[in-house]
């Protein structure tokens, strides 16, 4: 073949696939200005779509008049948490997934299966799932709708979506902080009873993420379990889907802000048994500022409580730990009125034997007599028997043996009260060691 030849069939050539380019794209303007852009032909899977949706009606459900519809259905947790305990809600994340049949979508095909994304959703019958216990639910639509919808050749529908639910939870706080709760996530269908749609749970109902990243900062997630059951309602029989959720509580925070002060500040009010009686100021301002923190730290700790009208385990504890530094400071009060009032009645006794110092013979000649009463006997000091005070005696013997019998004051008891903070070393401790003993068994084995 010559050198024209080859030349003229080159040319030919590149003519020839130049224009088959060309027939390829068409022009599209883009902002005025004419660029060539591939044709879109309609594909296989075009065909298939647009016949299925040839004369369907998405507000039929499928077999409607037949059978009910029955949805398979599994949840997989992405994340749990917070949880509100003031609000009595918690906030969870979830992949939904619901899975049935629809006899109106079978295609035959090389293609088995059909992932398409949310603009199909809206063309075909949805279940209309609800939750029953949400009080807010928000559907992802960054950066597009978070829907997947996917279409078997036998008629098999799968359709799944991410959803965030705020529901409800009610807390039984009768333990806090050393309960445990079940926080359900109900859901159901809104419009259609038992006898039109059928939920079930799938073989593998529900799968859980990573906890590393939950935010439930107080619980710690123990477990699930999913029910089902037939609610009984006026409009019909509606089966509801229901997943429990096991927490318990964790209780650092609660030790770390409420126990360990309250007990240190019961501790601090006994240093006053240790402190002289007589140091009024002292003993008064410790008592009175262990009283007011106990108050504060009481105040706090409801804080983080919903306003409950039943007693808590916290409740309890701050409340007996109020009660005992409240006696403290009561216990000196009790000291120190019986004290001053048992030296003010010596001080008149002494004051009423230094005015009585003698006895005028009235009649001429006589000599003056001097007699002294008898001073009232103190063996021990501030323990000693104060029988003696207030009483005309001539013997002091006679005044003891009275004392004795207690024929000088009767239904009464003697009490040393110089020794009451000696007892209220021993005892306050004590009470307390026994109150902790009871209480934690109680609430954590029991």
């Amino acid at each position: 073949m010559n050198p024209g030849m080859l030349l003229a069939l080159g040319l030919c050539t590149a003519f020839g696939s130049s224009k088959q380019e060309e027939e390829d794209y068409e022009a599209v303007p883009i902002n005025k200005t004419w660029v060539l852009s591939p044709k879109v032909y309609e594909s296989e899977v075009t065909l298939i779509l647009n016949k299925l949706l040839q004369g369907y009606d998405n507000k039929l459900r499928p077999d409607i008049g037949v059978r009910p519809t029955v949805i398979e259905t599994s949840v997989y947790i992405n994340s749990i948490g917070p949880v509100d305990p003031i609000n009595m809600e918690y906030t969870i994340d979830i992949f939904f997934a619901q899975t049935w049949y629809d006899s109106r979508l079978k295609f035959n095909s090389s293609t088995k299966l059909l992932m398409l994304n949310s603009n199909m959703v809206g063309k075909i019958w949805i279940p209309d799932t609800f939750f029953r216990n949400s009080r807010k639910s928000d559907a992802h639509w960054i950066t597009t709708p978070n829907r997947l919808l996917r279409l078997w050749s036998n008629g098999r529908v799968m359709y799944t979506l991410r959803l965030t639910i705020n529901a409800e939870c009610y807390l039984k706080l009768h333990n806090f902080p050393m309960d445990e709760h079940s926080c359900p996530l109900e859901f159901s269908s809104y419009g259609y009873p038992k006898n039109e749609i059928n939920y079930r749970w799938q073989r593998r109902a529900v799968e859980v993420a990573d906890q590393q990243y939950w935010r439930l900062y107080q619980f710690a997630f123990v477990g699930l379990r999913n029910t089902s059951h037939v609610a009984h309602t006026q409009s019909g029989e509606y089966v509801i889907m229901t997943i429990f959720f096991d927490l318990s509580r964790r209780m650092g925070y609660f030790t770390i802000q409420t126990y360990i002060p309250c007990s240190m500040i019961v501790v601090l009010s006994w240093v006053s048994f240790w402190i002289n009686k007589d140091a009024v100021p002292a003993r008064t301002s410790l008592g009175i500022t262990t009283v007011l923190t106990m108050t504060t730290l009481s105040t706090i700790s409801r804080k983080s409580l919903p306003k409950v009208s039943y007693v808590t385990a916290m409740d309890l504890f701050v409340s007996v730990c109020f009660i005992f530094t409240f006696a403290a400071l009561m216990e000196y009060g009790t000291l120190h009125y019986f004290t001053s009032n048992r030296q003010t009645k010596k001080g008149k006794a002494n004051n009423v034997t230094q005015k009585s110092v003698s006895v005028l013979n009235t009649h001429p000649g006589t000599s003056l007599l001097q007699m002294t009463n008898i001073v009232p006997y103190d063996e021990e000091g501030d323990s000693a028997y104060d029988c003696l005070d207030g009483k005309d005696c001539t013997s002091f013997f006679c005044c003891f043996d009275d004392c004795r019998s207690g024929a000088w004051r009767e239904n009464r008891m003697h009490v040393r009260v110089s020794r009451i903070d000696f007892y209220s070393r021993i005892l306050f401790p004590t009470a307390f060691g026994f109150f902790n003993l009871v209480y934690w068994i109680s609430y954590l084995y029991l």
